[in-house]
């Protein structure tokens, strides 16, 4: 197939997948008619990734509403700044994912900046070996010493000098480790995650806007600044 016609049934393919908001996009944008969407499509085909890129934000806040605000809502302790902030910051992390370590000063730079932010921490181990980390991170949570394992598990890489760091109970933590609750909460964050059609660490509802990805302090604080939960 000549390279023309294989862009031309690409280009047809891709706008026959995305056709009932592209038409409604381009109409809004352009002022187009529907009998001349797609011929300005295969004109300007550089619009296509921004439109997909519009798409697929507006079908990933469409399901962060249904689900309510079961994603909001912390494990118990499970959070850093504000208990009570109404403007809210949830991240999907993962202590072996070097893109979440790279983050950690995004978000403590946003927390030290603004008291009414309250960060919600979703531990989501995907990473071979995070298992351990996210589950004795939960039960610092439940001491009231999440933000300082949390801090220290990023800073040291190993279980244990975080948890000895943190000042942790140790027989306590390792129970609730290994308790049902922490179990529940790991795959309720899975399941949360999927649901939002996430597929890697860091991801991020900020603004009420799921964001994915390591998008750097600016980014962030813009999302933030643009909308909140309370």
């Amino acid at each position: 197939m000549p390279q023309s016609s294989l862009r031309n049934t690409l280009l047809t393919a891709l706008t026959a997948l995305v056709f009932g908001f592209l038409g409604a996009a381009i109409w809004s944008y352009a002022g187009l008619a529907d009998n001349r969407t797609r011929a300005f499509l295969l004109s300007n085909p550089d619009m296509l990734p921004q439109m997909v890129e519009a798409y697929e934000a507006q079908e990933a806040e469409k399901r962060l509403a249904d689900l309510g605000d079961a994603v909001f809502t912390p494990f118990p302790g499970v959070m850093i700044g504000n208990p009570q902030g109404t403007k809210v910051l949830v991240e999907f992390t993962d202590y072996n994912c070097p893109y979440c370590a790279a983050s950690l000063k995004d978000v403590n730079r946003l927390v030290a900046e603004d008291p009414d932010l309250k960060v919600v921490i979703r531990e989501w181990p995907i990473f071979e070996g995070s298992d351990a980390a996210s589950r004795m991170a939960l039960a610092a949570g439940l001491q009231g010493k999440y933000r300082a394992f949390h801090d220290a598990m990023f800073r040291l890489g190993d279980v244990r000098a975080a948890a000895v760091e943190a000042g942790l109970d140790m027989a306590r933590a390792e129970a609730d480790a290994a308790s049902d609750a922490v179990s529940a909460e790991i795959a309720s964050n899975l399941e949360l995650a999927r649901a939002l059609g996430f597929s890697g660490t860091p991801a991020w509802i900020a603004g009420r806007k799921p964001i994915g990805g390591a998008v750097g302090y600016d980014r962030l604080k813009a999302a933030l600044d643009g909308g909140s939960t309370g």
